[in-house]
Order: C-alpha cells, then sequence, then structure tokens
C-alpha cells in the first residue's frame, strides 16, 4: 500500500489533499497543530515530533503556509516591514517546511519512486513579480524554493527515484486568500485534484523545479 504524510493536513488544501489520496487507496498521516501538535512558531518541538516519524512514506506533502502571521494583511511598501513579520513568515512558509526535507532522506525509500513536494506560490517567483508588495510572504516563498531546490539536488546522490518540487495550488478558496485576491478561485478539492495528477505525471528528471496547478513550470 501506498503510504503517504501530509503535513498541514487538516487546513482547506491539506485536507482536500488527504481526502484525494485516501480515495485513491493511499494509507494517509497527517501532521498539524490541531492533529498531532506541529507547530512551527516551536521549531524545537516541531523537530521533535518530524523526528519521532517512521517511514517509508512514498510521498511526502507539505501544505502549510501563512499570509501574514502579526499583521492584518500583507505589506504594500517598504515602510511597512517589520522584522516581526519577516521572522514569522520565515518559521512557518520556510523553516517549517526545511525541518520536514530533512527528514525526507530516511522517510523516503531509497529505491522505487517516491516523491516530496511543498505548497509554494507563484508570488514567490523572482522572474515572475511584476507587481511589488507582499514582502514577506514572497521572500518566505522564494526562500522555500530555494531550499526545495538545493535538497532536491542532494537528495538525487542517494534516492535516484525520488521528485522534489514545489507547487503552486492556484488561487484556492479558503480563509487563506478570501480577503485578499479578486482573482477567479478554485475550490480545494479542484486544487487537490489538479496538484496529485501533476505529481502523478512527474518524473525524477524534473525533480528541483517549480509547477503551477495545471503541470506549467514556474519562473524561479
Amino acid at each position: 500500500m501506498t503510504r503517504s504524510l501530509i503535513i498541514g493536513g487538516t487546513g482547506g488544501i491539506g485536507t482536500a489533499l488527504t481526502q484525494n489520496l485516501q480515495a485513491k487507496g493511499h494509507a494517509v498521516t497527517t501532521l498539524s497543530r490541531r492533529a498531532g501538535g506541529l507547530d512551527f512558531a516551536d521549531p524545537a518541538r516541531a523537530a521533535d515530533i518530524l523526528a519521532d516519524l517512521e517511514g517509508p512514506f512514498n510521498m511526502i506533502l507539505v501544505a502549510t503556509g501563512a499570509l501574514t502571521v502579526t499583521r492584518p494583511r500583507p505589506e504594500k511598501s517598504l515602510t511597512e516591514l517589520t522584522a516581526e513579520e519577516l521572522a514569522a513568515q520565515f518559521a512557518v512558509n520556510t523553516i517549517g517546511p526545511a525541518l520536514v526535507m530533512r527528514e525526507a532522506r530516511r522517510l523516503l525509500p531509497r529505491k522505487g519512486r517516491s516523491v516530496f513536494a511543498a505548497l509554494s506560490a507563484r508570488v514567490g517567483s523572482i522572474g515572475d513579480n511584476r507587481l511589488g508588495g507582499w514582502y514577506s510572504y514572497r521572500a518566505s516563498k522564494a526562500a522555500l524554493n530555494q531550499i526545495v531546490h538545493t535538497g532536491a539536488i542532494e537528495l538525487a546522490r542517494s534516492h535516484k527515484d525520488a521528485i522534489c518540487v514545489v507547487l503552486h495550488p492556484g488561487t484556492v478558496a479558503t480563509e487563506f486568500t478570501e480577503n485578499y485576491s479578486a482573482a477567479p478561485k478554485i475550490s480545494p478539492e479542484q486544487s487537490a485534484q489538479h496538484l496529485t495528477e501533476v505529481l502523478d505525471g512527474l518524473t525524477p528528471a524534473q525533480s528541483g523545479q517549480f509547477f503551477d496547478w495545471k503541470g506549467t513550470q514556474v519562473d524561479w
């Protein structure tokens, strides 16, 4: 049986991913603040919880993220930048997923196809940034992209068939986006379906890359 681990499995997209994979016959383990007390704001405790996990998992998906932490909305200008928000964003969006990826070497099988994927965001693309603003969120997601890209290079040396990618899930209709985007939204279930289809179609040759929910490669 295929075993999958979903970090953030009780959030909007995380719940939909859990249900999607279970419908496909995966045995799914979920971790989040509500399910297991995994809080990336406490990295030492989070590292202990992750270290207690027992693999192998054929798929590890990190579906956590925060658009804002200490302020009511993303920054619109440099004058709104604070050390507190930057640090909080990096804790959730970068450091937390990095701690999960640190465990991937022992949790993913060394032989056979396996997947490590983290939800990023198109606004984390430096090449695609034409509007500015949202400094903390953009920077933390760009850093996440670099972590996964770099980790994919190392993991390929010991796990030849592993696929490590970051994914833009689309603009999904959740509490996360309801106050910040007027763009057309897709449901969490639609996003999850597309994301799992994208992952199913990837090969190890595409490891270390950035894809959106339609399977299109995103500019770093």
